[in-house]
């Protein structure tokens, strides 16, 4: 009985200390399919000057305060606080921002179909 519950609290402790190292929050082990690759989507993003306006973890000089901080996206239920948070959403959101939200702030960058995959399949990486 006593090694029972050394182990239940050895496990409970390990539950704590990996939710503190989250945010609270457990997150899945897995890779969003965008059909784009996360490293040319993360050179787009400094090419294209994204963090004129976003925060952007693992870019450099990306400190805009214009657009939302884009730390955790891979974990954001919305887009824009307009669409499901979903690959299709977020490649017509990086090609078209307007299509989404008329008004937007974010400008369309001109960047192709494919960039968008790219960019989106970088921005899936934020947990």
């Amino acid at each position: 009985m006593k090694i029972w519950y050394g182990m239940a609290a050895i496990a409970g402790l390990a539950l704590v200390t990996s939710l503190a190292c989250t945010g609270g929050k457990i997150t899945p082990g897995y890779n969003i399919e965008t059909g784009g690759d996360a490293q040319h989507g993360k050179e787009l993003i400094a090419q294209f000057r994204c963090g004129a306006c976003h925060m952007i973890p693992g870019i450099h000089d990306a400190r805009g305060l214009v657009g939302p901080p884009l730390n955790y996206f891979g974990e954001r239920t919305f887009i824009a606080g307009e669409v499901a948070n979903t690959p299709e959403n977020l490649v017509q959101w990086i090609v078209n921002p307007q299509s989404i939200e008329a008004g937007t702030a974010m400008p369309r960058l001109g960047l192709t179909e494919q960039q968008s995959r790219d960019v989106a399949a970088y921005l899936y990486t934020l947990r």
